[in-house]
């Protein structure tokens, strides 16, 4: 769930946070605020390199949360003061269902006591980006490089050097 964006400023970075969360293994994400633009450019990425992500939109941030902590997810915040990656990183990959929030400016302070899991990907200033990257890896020890996107119309096939895309043929 990506809450808050700084309108026209934060269209790449939210756009990147989608393409890790949909990249890494999330099946969607969540968005209060966003340019419409943004969902289209998931869509085609998706369309082209396959795989079952989505984009919804929200209004509530409050009762989406309170909802999924009913059905049984827990809820994990990225943040610089949270507890450390290293130390709950096993905790979090048992959990079966996760709701990952990911903030643009400052985080309500209700999100720090909503959240089960308040995460800090070290104590520096960093992106947002990158501490969702860092989470995910870490949670998957890896497992998300081997995941194959079905339907994909596009596929990388790893090279020492040079690059190698697998295109599918148009159909006729």
């Amino acid at each position: 769930m990506r809450i808050g964006q700084r309108v026209v400023r934060d269209d790449r970075v939210t756009t990147h946070v989608a393409l890790v969360a949909r990249a890494f293994g999330a099946r969607k994400i969540l968005m209060t605020e966003v340019n419409p633009d943004i969902k289209c450019t998931i869509e085609k990425v998706t369309n082209i390199w396959g795989g079952n992500f989505s984009l919804e939109f929200i209004e509530n941030w409050k009762s989406e949360i309170k909802m999924k902590k009913n059905s049984g997810f827990k809820i994990v915040h990225l943040s610089m003061y949270g507890e450390k990656i290293n130390d709950i990183q096993d905790k979090l990959n048992k959990q079966e269902k996760l709701l990952i929030v990911v903030g643009a400016e400052k985080v309500p302070r209700e999100i720090y006591e909503v959240a089960d899991f308040n995460v800090s990907i070290g104590n520096q200033p960093h992106s947002e980006i990158s501490a969702l990257s860092v989470l995910l890896d870490r949670i998957q020890y890896g497992t998300q490089f081997e995941k194959v996107f079905s339907g994909a119309k596009r596929k990388i096939t790893p090279s020492k050097r040079g690059k190698s895309v697998e295109m599918e043929e148009p159909r006729d």
